[in-house]
């Protein structure tokens, strides 16, 4: 976060000498940086014919970007994925990323991937402790390649199939072997299997999938579950659990990122008794 707010401030300053004053104050100053790619997740219409102008200083400025994309839509469709618009840079939309001492590989149209997430990733990463862990909704395997350090196995599910190819490399990439990754809806290719810790890191439906969750859980095992909440209804994300699940202790609610105006990505962390 320290350096995007770097990045914002240098990039700022080097805009006044090309952009006037109205159009300064339109300049978004919220942005993603995956691998050498950076992405402005909105860009204003009032800014369309300078962008390229922009996208060019900001590789002039920065050595480690290499292309500078615009989101043209919200996550949506079956795969949560964005429409990604090039207009600076290098003509692709694939990079590597280093995060926590993992590589991955990713396409940023194609596959969801939020670099935001690293410090959530470290922090259920340091409560894994030689453990049989789930993960459901597994994309490029970003967590199940930061948890298999301290996991004794994991298991990663993913429907896209783009996704779960990217993941596979990034497997051999990493030269990880305690990492099994399975292709498919989850409902479909749930493993029969009981797990110590199981990871849902899909915000916007993943209470809908605690049924098959229950079924995969241990005694006293740890569910992490991901939602979007406005601030100050938090606690909605624990009404969700207790519709589905009759008896769980809460550990914990983290916020780990605001998604939009006043609204939270939040994880619970709660044992199922």
């Amino acid at each position: 976060m320290f350096l995007i707010k770097f990045i914002s401030m240098k990039l700022y300053k080097n805009l006044k000498l090309i952009l006037t004053k109205k159009e300064l104050s339109l300049m978004p100053r919220s942005f993603e940086v995956v691998g050498d790619i950076l992405i402005f997740s909105r860009f204003p219409q009032q800014l369309k014919k300078k962008e390229k102008i922009i996208g060019n200083k900001i590789l002039s400025l920065l050595n480690n970007i290499k292309v500078v994309c615009i989101k043209d839509s919200k996550h949506s469709g079956k795969y949560r994925t964005n429409k990604i618009r090039i207009i600076s840079g290098e003509k692709r939309k694939t990079t590597l990323h280093k995060e926590n001492n993992v590589l991955v590989k990713v396409d940023v149209e194609k596959c969801y991937f939020s670099p935001r997430l690293s410090t959530e990733r470290l922090r259920i990463s340091a409560l894994v402790k030689n453990e049989n862990v789930l993960v459901m909704f597994a994309g490029v395997g970003i967590y199940c390649l930061i948890l298999a350090k301290n996991a004794k196995q994991v298991y990663g599910i993913e429907v896209n199939p783009v996704a779960h190819k990217y993941a596979l490399e990034n497997l051999k990439l990493n030269k990880i072997n305690n990492v099994k990754l399975i292709k498919g809806d989850v409902r479909k290719v749930l493993p029969k299997l009981k797990f110590d810790r199981i990871i849902m890191p899909l915000p916007k439906d993943a209470y809908k999938f605690l049924d098959l969750a229950l079924k995969a859980i241990k005694k006293n095992g740890i569910i992490h579950l991901y939602d979007f909440e406005d601030e100050k209804e938090i606690y909605k994300v624990v009404e969700k659990i207790q519709a589905k699940v009759k008896k769980f202790k809460v550990l914990n609610i983290v916020k780990c990122g605001q998604f939009g105006v006043r609204k939270y990505r939040i994880c619970v962390d709660f044992k199922v008794l």
